[in-house]
């Protein structure tokens, strides 16, 4: 099942091409869509060539922080997939957490290093020679492309800070969003895109039937782009992630709507377009670690930064006819950051995530209904949240690093007695008075807020003073 789940998601990606051929052939002025569209279904083929002789290898094999080295051309390393783990004997260790076929990974990574590529094209349209644009693609796609990838997903640099990007807003579409500005510079603007006097004109799209055809039929793909990315038939984790992809897009394109609507005195189809695929863009890193009510906001901006900076690019003489930069680079950045804003730890799955704004008061919060539930007297419950101090309260716990974000429950009213009077440092003896120190591990703890329970009583102390609560 992980295999057909893993090709069917492949599949949809695939067939993402044609939604992008038809929202920029839209977006375009009539005498540019053939070019468009050759473009569009020659890409394809220069990624299927470009990323199997040599991008897989440089993307996915085993290296150093930079790039991959073994099993460089033609995926001809060892490799005994679908092992996964210390069962894995190969050549392409930074992708043996899923267990599926090798080449069932190889398509599934194919199809996301296409639409990096296909990305370039709308940003470029009606000014690039067909030639120029084949080597632009081979040299994106065999080069650019699987080097930030082995960056991002192939154990690289970036993998070992621990940056997470679950299904691509930096590696695919940030790297496309960046391609995308890269060409659009160096080519220059349209013909009549701008007066003498430096002011752009706007050049209509020919067919916005055909973009917004094309823009449902990219929402559609994105259920195999971020959905897909669990790379396992996991119904659960599937579910969720597209019902945020979907919330994703929803928010992108009211936020779209309504900034359009405020800034131009109506509705802008374009823009209601873009703010679609941004919000899709920028939950894209996020989709699998955030809450549902995370990916409205995230979606929210997105249609928004949209709105703001289709304008800003032209005033800064960007001429990009599909707004590719605005949704693609622009909301690629913001959905990774949205990662560290909005993860939440039941869906994040490990210590990684310490930036969640409602983690700590949320696990606090669902222990201390569970405490009162029990028969503990509320009054005798005291939360601490902020930063662990050095050997405060669990010595040599590997749990409790120093600096790390936590939510501690003290049962013994005399712990908060004793913090007051040393000034915030708590005696290693007393250590055997707290009975529950660190935020609970499992899901099921973090359980919603419920009402009609009184605030808890901040203690004072180093561990929850107010600057160590503001880091």
């Amino acid at each position: 099942m992980d295999t057909i789940w893993v090709l069917v998601a492949a599949m949809l990606v695939f067939f993402m091409n044609l939604g992008f051929g038809m929202v920029e052939a839209g977006l375009q002025q009539a005498k540019n869509c053939v070019n468009i569209s050759a473009k569009n279904f020659v890409v394809f083929a220069i990624a299927s060539i470009a990323f199997w002789f040599v991008g897989w290898g440089l993307m996915f094999g085993d290296g150093n922080g930079f790039v991959g080295i073994k099993g460089l051309f033609m995926l001809s390393g060892a490799d005994n997939s679908p092992a996964t783990g210390d069962a894995y004997r190969g050549v392409y260790s930074a992708i043996a957490w899923t267990g599926v076929p090798l080449w069932a990974k190889f398509f599934f990574q194919l199809v996301f290093a296409g639409t990096a590529a296909t990305i370039v094209s709308g940003a470029v349209g009606g000014r690039i020679k067909f030639p120029a644009f084949i080597v632009f693609s081979v040299l994106l796609v065999g080069l650019v492309y699987p080097v930030t990838g082995h960056w991002i997903w192939g154990g690289g640099w970036l993998a070992q800070r621990g940056f997470w990007d679950f299904a691509g807003s930096t590696a695919v579409h940030s790297v496309g969003g960046w391609a995308a500005l890269a060409g659009a510079l160096v080519l220059g603007p349209r013909i009549g895109k701008y007066n003498p006097d430096g002011t752009p004109n706007t050049i209509f799209g020919h067919n916005m039937a055909l973009a917004t055809l094309g823009t449902f039929v990219l929402w559609f793909g994105w259920f195999g782009f971020n959905p897909g990315s669990t790379m396992a038939a996991a119904p659960g984790d599937i579910a969720r992630i597209c019902v945020t992809t979907n919330i994703g897009a929803a928010g992108g394109t009211l936020g779209a709507t309504f900034l359009a609507w405020v800034m131009l005195g109506k509705p802008d189809l374009s823009m209601v377009l873009n703010g679609a695929l941004a919000g899709l863009v920028a939950i894209t890193a996020p989709c699998a670690y955030v809450s549902v009510g995370a990916s409205i906001v995230i979606g929210l901006v997105a249609g928004m930064l949209v709105v703001l900076f289709v304008p800003l690019f032209d005033k800064w003489g960007v001429d990009d006819p599909v707004g590719a930069t605005s949704v693609h680079l622009v909301n690629g950045i913001w959905g990774t950051l949205a990662v560290g804003l909005f993860a939440t730890a039941p869906y994040a799955g490990g210590d990684r995530f310490y930036s969640n704004w409602e983690l700590s008061s949320d696990r606090a919060n669902a222990s201390r209904r569970e405490l009162i539930a029990g028969g503990m007297d509320p009054s005798k419950i005291v939360r601490v949240v902020g930063l662990a101090d050095s050997n405060l309260l669990v010595k040599d716990d590997p749990r409790s690093p120093l600096n790390r974000r936590i939510s501690i429950i003290v049962l013994n009213k005399l712990a908060e007695d004793r913090l007051n009077r040393a000034g915030g440092e708590l005696e290693a003896g007393s250590a055997e008075e707290v009975k529950e120190t660190l935020q609970p591990e499992s899901q099921t703890e973090a359980a919603p807020a419920a009402a009609a329970t009184p605030a808890l009583p901040l203690v004072a102390g180093s561990a929850a003073s107010p600057a160590a609560a503001a880091r």
